[in-house]
């Protein structure tokens, strides 16, 4: 894959989301059914050196893909990731402006904070226990760049895991503390259940997916680092966010956390 196409099909993503438009899939200019997903990661690196380049502050890593039955839908066998950065991170309960997305959806999730920076080859629960410094409940707001959610697997990671934004809860919480497998989660929209999950749905332990994530940021050279924020997947079903509706997620052992888009 030329460095050129990669210019340009990181260029056309970047002005879909500047632009609010966007554009049809971008796969087959990857090579199609052919398409290698390092020439759609090295997409999302041309962006996020930019962003960098910019000025923006890169504060963590979202993970995709948790979910095995989504997997087999788009026939892979393992996550993806996505850059956070910290413009992308709206407080609890803050409104998140109706001008700021294409066709978002949201998720719930449990964020961890790192203490410590995570550079070992390959990495164990241990690892990431240790390097843990508190757990919060989380809302990821996900957002395609691609017209009507016609992603494949290419399309998704040159689109940066389709990542938009994401709200924080504002209570830490101890990993000893939770039970990250069978934790229930339950997210309503004015007071109607829409979405609800366990902690195993994240790979059967969300700290499976900040294992995968931990090995494949050494591996693509970037490692995660002390004091980023890892959203490791969706614990249920993402639903579809429309201007006005206010999501409340809880989380066994989690403070509700809330987000809110603007009219």
């Amino acid at each position: 894959m030329s460095n050129q196409n990669i210019e340009t099909v990181a260029l056309a993503l970047k002005q879909a989301e500047i632009s609010r438009r966007a554009i049809p899939p971008i796969r087959t200019q990857l090579g199609g059914d052919q398409a290698d997903v390092d020439a759609a990661y090295a997409v999302q690196e041309t962006n996020t050196q930019n962003a960098l380049a910019q000025g923006r502050r890169l504060v963590g890593r979202k993970i995709g893909l948790t979910s095995k039955v989504v997997q087999t839908q788009l026939g892979v066998d393992q996550p993806d990731f996505g850059m956070l950065f910290a413009d992308m991170a709206f407080g609890d309960g803050e409104e998140i402006p109706a001008n700021l997305l294409i066709q978002p959806k949201i998720e719930a999730e449990i964020a961890l904070v790192i203490k410590h920076d995570l550079n070992k080859v390959k990495h164990t629960f241990a690892d990431i226990i240790s390097a843990t410094d508190y757990a919060l409940a989380a809302i990821e707001i996900v957002d395609s760049r691609i017209e009507n959610w016609k992603i494949s697997l290419i399309d998704t990671v040159a689109d940066n895991a389709s990542s938009a934004a994401f709200v924080l809860g504002s209570r830490p919480v101890q990993l000893e503390n939770l039970d990250l497998v069978n934790c229930k989660m339950r997210m309503t929209r004015d007071n109607e259940v829409v979405s609800q999950g366990v902690g195993k749905a994240c790979l059967a332990n969300p700290l499976n997916a900040a294992v995968w994530l931990a090995d494949e940021m050494m591996l693509r050279g970037r490692p995660l680092l002390a004091g980023d924020i890892i959203l490791t997947g969706a614990l249920g079903p993402m639903v579809v966010a429309n201007p006005g509706d206010e999501f409340v997620v809880e989380i066994e052992g989690f403070d509700p956390v809330t987000a809110v888009f603007a009219q």
